[in-house]
């Protein structure tokens, strides 16, 4: 009998990958991924461990899946399965709890052969092809739960990402390197982040490669010059995290290789006359000791540099952290009125932003959502309507941009 599995993934793209790998594996081992709980003999729940909220998140939905199928089997996985797996072990339906993604204890406990594990992947479900380059964190920021629960840096070896690319390249026109840490990929084995990349560029074909979270330190000269170079292969887009534009709350954070100024250095020398270059940033509001003047010079960082999305977060306390037992909490009220100002301050530049690309030229692919309605994403990581009917999705056009009325803004008119 085929076992049917609904697979549900939380948090970021290292565990969307990790997602996918257990999809091949249950298509390899003969089983059958499916839409809707109500269909599926088993739920594996790939949890993240980043926000409470996350958590809260994983355990409401581990409890709906067992009210609308009371006989499913639940797994789950992931950073919150090794955070708290006695805690979770107690959601009802959960039958096994493993953290990370040990694909072979996965298999097992789905009822799968385990050398479906074995099976490498070729094309996702995904508009955009995913690539895990490696694994874990060395850095031990006080806020952070994550590098708890995935452990120290591991890095893949280029020869087995060179091939899993050339995979996905047959299937996806842009592949997503992700990780936990990546500007650190290499560091174990005597290489880096931008050898890596550039032996992509030049081994796989026809494909546009885009990084995800990078320190905005860690971007060395090799990788400067990617970024900088051939738009069609490399995207000019860096996604580098801040947290705070203070000095003192970087430093209460664990954040030591950076301050607000080599941060801002690192930044203007990268973007330095480019007119056509995303750069998104992450800010953590909130954290204990930050004071309204800590707050205003992380305002005036983001208002000074050329971001073009801004993700904002108010601080989430995570057990077993160092930052629980820091002092002088900020009131949760405080905390969401900070993200508020800082989330105004982010969508004013990002629709500047795009206001300024109207009228240029763009490298777009077709990304389909689950409800069926498809935007367009440039190079830039900006996200454009598209004209009626639209392409189909994966499809990768060049395009002249226009104004548009609809939720976007921005349209994507194919050119000939």
């Amino acid at each position: 009998m085929t076992v049917r599995v609904f697979l549900q993934t939380f948090g970021c793209r290292a565990n969307q990958y990790d997602s996918e790998a257990v999809a091949a594996m249950i298509v390899a081992g003969g089983g059958q991924v499916v839409d809707r709980v109500e269909q599926a003999d088993v739920a594996v729940f790939n949890s993240c461990a980043v926000t409470s909220a996350a958590e809260a998140d994983l355990r409401q939905q581990v409890r709906r899946a067992a009210r609308q199928r009371p006989e499913v089997r639940s797994i789950v996985m992931g950073c919150a399965a090794a955070r708290s797996p006695e805690q979770i072990a107690a959601l009802p339906s959960v039958r096994n709890v493993i953290g990370g993604a040990d694909l072979v204890s996965i298999a097992t406990a789905i009822g799968l052969p385990a050398d479906s594990a074995a099976v490498g992947m070729t094309a996702q479900r995904g508009t955009r092809g995913l690539l895990r380059i490696q694994d874990g964190c060395d850095e031990h920021c006080t806020f952070c739960a994550t590098t708890l629960a995935r452990g120290a840096n591991r890095s893949r070896s280029i020869e087995s990402l060179v091939a899993e690319a050339a995979e996905l390249a047959q299937h996806h026109a842009e592949i997503v390197l992700t990780g936990i840490h990546i500007g650190t990929y290499g560091a174990d084995m005597g290489t880096t982040l931008g050898h890596l990349l550039a032996t992509l560029v030049a081994r796989v074909g026809d494909v546009r490669f885009r990084l995800s979270s990078v320190e905005a330190t860690e971007v060395d000269v090799q990788l400067a010059e990617l970024l900088s170079g051939d738009a069609r292969r490399v995207a000019p887009h860096l996604h580098a995290p801040l947290q705070s534009g203070s000095d003192a709350v970087l430093r209460r954070m664990g954040r030591h290789w950076y301050s607000a100024a080599t941060y801002r250095d690192a930044i203007i020398a990268l973007v330095a006359g480019r007119s056509i270059f995303g750069l998104g940033v992450d800010l953590i509001t909130g954290f204990p000791g930050e004071t309204p003047a800590d707050h205003a010079a992380t305002c005036a960082l983001v208002a000074e540099l050329p971001f073009t999305g801004v993700h904002v977060f108010p601080y989430s306390p995570r057990p077993g952290t160092a930052a629980v037992r820091l002092r002088d909490d900020v009131p949760d009220i405080v905390r969401r009125d900070r993200a508020a100002e800082l989330r105004a301050l982010g969508a004013a530049k990002a629709a500047a932003y795009a206001n300024g690309r109207v009228g240029g030229m763009a490298d777009v692919i077709v990304i389909g959502h689950e409800d069926g309605h498809r935007d367009g994403l440039t190079e830039d990581y900006l996200a454009v309507d598209l004209p009626t009917p639209a392409p189909a999705r994966g499809m990768r056009f060049r395009a002249t941009l226009a104004r548009s009325e609809l939720r976007r803004g921005v349209l994507a008119l194919p050119t000939a």
